[in-house]
């Protein structure tokens, strides 16, 4: 764990995981992890991959209730416990207290936890704009981030400390913790024609916090981001379709991303295929930072 007063750290303490076939180090079988804001879209596409990889997930909604018929779906078609709990993460109190329930109903562990909340920014250019809008993007994009952070790394923490679950007994197929956040090319580039300062520093600050946070977890968990570029999901439903036809030919692959083709980015970071790696961002946005 890292020395907080001389800023040294013990370099021994995350050894590499045990075998050299890599099929199995994408397993998640046993595994507990957590989706925000997984409703639909690219969270809900986030907790049928760890399903699929054998985990047992929880799913986040804030107001989206068909996140519990959807919670059903998932644990009927992979055979894994699935639950949907409603979670207001502007509020640390409803973070730390879904996060320890969570702990308690699923076998007492945590191994994944994803980051995945988060608002558009609407309201064009900032100067013209309302600072309760600036307020709230920030509140939930940047503030609900590092409420998750905390609650997660307080478990991942102690279950390294002790290598026991939450009620005593051994830890098993426990590597360490996976903190994976869901950021933004945004948090790279200002976007071209829209207007979105406010997004775009949401974004950037999550990228850099997670590089932060990977420093100060040396020991017991690693953290990292993904950076979508434009995806396919009702967040950009605001965005007039001529502006649409103007980013995908800012792509180079010409087309809008789908929820699904970033599931391979998260499993490799939730699992221990990505073991050595952390403080790392990973863009999927069909080239478009590429020129």
């Amino acid at each position: 764990m890292a020395d907080m007063q001389g800023g040294n750290f013990r370099h021994d303490s995350m050894p590499a995981p045990k075998g050299d076939l890599v099929m199995p180090m994408f397993s998640l079988k046993g595994r507990t992890a957590i989706v925000s804001g997984a409703g639909a879209g690219i969270g809900l596409a986030i907790a049928h991959a760890y399903a699929e990889a054998g985990a047992n997930v929880a799913i986040w909604y804030n107001s989206n209730k068909k996140a519990l018929d959807e919670a059903a779906n998932i644990e009927t078609k992979y055979g894994v416990k699935c639950k949907a709990y409603q979670v207001n993460v502007v509020s640390y109190d409803s973070v730390e207290a879904a996060v320890n329930e969570i702990v308690q109903e699923f076998n007492g562990r945590l191994d994944v936890f994803v980051a995945n909340s988060g608002i558009a920014w609407e309201d064009g250019p900032f100067i013209d704009a309302s600072l309760d809008t600036m307020h709230k993007v920030f509140k939930v994009n940047v503030d609900g981030v590092f409420y998750c952070a905390r609650a997660a790394a307080l478990h991942w923490r102690r279950q390294t400390r002790e290598g026991t679950t939450v009620d005593g007994r051994p830890l098993e197929n426990y590597s360490f913790g996976s903190f994976i956040v869901t950021a933004s090319m945004s948090g790279h580039i200002a976007n071209i024609p829209q207007m979105q300062t406010v997004y775009n520093a949401s974004k950037a600050a999550v990228i850099h916090a997670c590089k932060s946070f990977a420093v100060e977890w040396a020991g017991f968990a690693r953290a990292n981001s993904v950076s979508p570029g434009y995806i396919n999901t009702e967040i950009a439903n605001f965005i007039p379709k001529e502006t649409k036809e103007l980013f995908k030919g800012k792509t180079p692959m010409g087309r809008q991303g789908e929820p699904e083709e970033l599931k391979g980015a998260y499993l490799y970071l939730g699992s221990d295929a990505s073991s050595y790696t952390t403080g790392i961002d990973i863009v999927v946005d069909g080239g478009y930072c590429a020129p």
